[in-house]
């Protein structure tokens, strides 16, 4: 968290050190990579990437149910033995 914020601290230097002397177009070049390599050091994924990963946790909450249903019954049929 401390990190996140240090990071924002320093997207705000950033746009504040370019406000006063840049015209309106740099202004929006500047910006757009200091907020782009903020939010690269963030870490963050895609919707895309979070969907497919929520997918992939899905299948193996289902497979691991499975298996575990699968020991109980080979865990009863030991006991019966």
């Amino acid at each position: 968290m401390n990190s996140k914020r240090q990071t924002i601290d320093e997207l705000v230097s950033a746009v504040s050190g370019i406000l006063p002397q840049r015209p309106a177009d740099e202004l929006k070049k500047n910006l757009r990579a200091a907020l782009g390599s903020a939010l690269d050091r963030m870490e963050l994924v895609t919707r895309e990437e979070f969907e497919v990963q929520q997918a992939v946790l899905l299948r193996s909450r289902e497979k691991l149910e499975q298996l575990e249903t699968l020991v109980a019954e080979l865990e009863k049929k030991l006991v019966k033995n």
